[in-house]
């Protein structure tokens, strides 16, 4: 007898096999039975990984990884510029790093267009 695992993403044990597919009912996710095994922390909510995949933690230490241009100004965030103490925060716009950039005063930043330092 083959055991069913739970879902990934809400640990639900009522998911059932579909093809090549495992389907969670009760959150609609949908996974590879090759898969089913492991979970990675990329799926995880709250985990927020800059350019290169590394994990961001409150309070690192990153740089701009390209000319950010700021909307509304006629001035850019140049790319090397380090920006210390960043806090992360749920944006629904996709910004999810608030932070205090010298010459700039407060922004939020994409984790996309940083690394850590």
């Amino acid at each position: 007898m083959t055991t069913t695992p739970p879902c990934p993403t809400c640990g639900s044990e009522h998911v059932y096999p579909d093809g090549s597919l495992w389907i969670c009912p009760e959150c609609g996710n949908e996974w590879s039975q090759d898969s089913s095994l492991t979970a990675s922390t990329e799926g995880e909510p709250g985990v927020i990984k800059d350019a290169n995949g590394n994990i961001l933690t409150d309070g690192d230490t990153v740089t701009v990884i390209k000319d950010l241009k700021i909307k509304g100004s006629s001035q850019a965030i140049k790319g090397g510029t380090k920006v210390k103490g960043i806090r992360l925060t749920d944006g629904a716009d996709g910004h999810n790093i608030a932070c205090k950039i010298p010459g700039f005063g407060a922004m939020n930043l994409k984790s996309e267009f940083v690394k850590k330092s």
